[in-house]
């Protein structure tokens, strides 16, 4: 099992990818990115990273990353937007090894956590974090701002 991080010209493999988990996780109408959106968070700005795990040479899967911070640790975490393994090689220990790759990358980096969301019905990747140990963060409610409330929001502080 190898991995590699992606390049500037896997942005169209990259996308597909996340294709590929909106599909499965019935959110393709939610994808608004696009390869030159991505070539530039991932590539221009280096807003994230992503690393591909192969089989013979072929990217099986990959995760998609970026580094958070915690005040209570004083230092950087990884948080894990997207991993993805390709149905036909699920069951074969890529979603570990891609997990384990993280944790070795956080580690190395002086990281305190290693931290991602899960969708509450997405029961087989549930049993799956648990049996490595995750812990589910219950007591705590994920908010977002977005799209035009993100704009009224950010106008308002020009306002003032």
């Amino acid at each position: 099992m190898k991995f590699r991080y992606a390049k500037r010209e896997d942005v169209g493999l990259i996308l597909r990818f996340i294709k590929d988990l909106a599909e499965y996780e019935e959110l393709l109408d939610e994808v608004v990115a696009d390869e030159n959106i991505l070539e530039d968070w991932i590539f221009d700005k280096e807003k994230a990273e992503v690393i591909f795990v192969l089989e013979d040479d072929k990217e099986v899967g990959f995760a998609l990353f970026f580094h958070n911070f915690s005040t209570f640790l004083g230092r950087a975490g990884i948080y894990l937007e997207d991993l993805y393994v390709k149905p036909e090689y699920r069951g074969k220990g890529y979603g570990k090894a891609l997990l384990a790759k993280l944790a070795e990358i956080g580690v190395e980096r002086g990281c305190g956590r290693l931290e991602w969301w899960c969708l509450d019905s997405n029961t087989p990747s549930i049993e799956f974090y648990l049996s490595l140990g995750a812990i589910p963060m219950d007591e705590w409610t994920v908010y977002r701002i977005s799209g035009d409330t993100l704009e009224k929001l950010a106008k308002s502080s020009s306002d003032k």
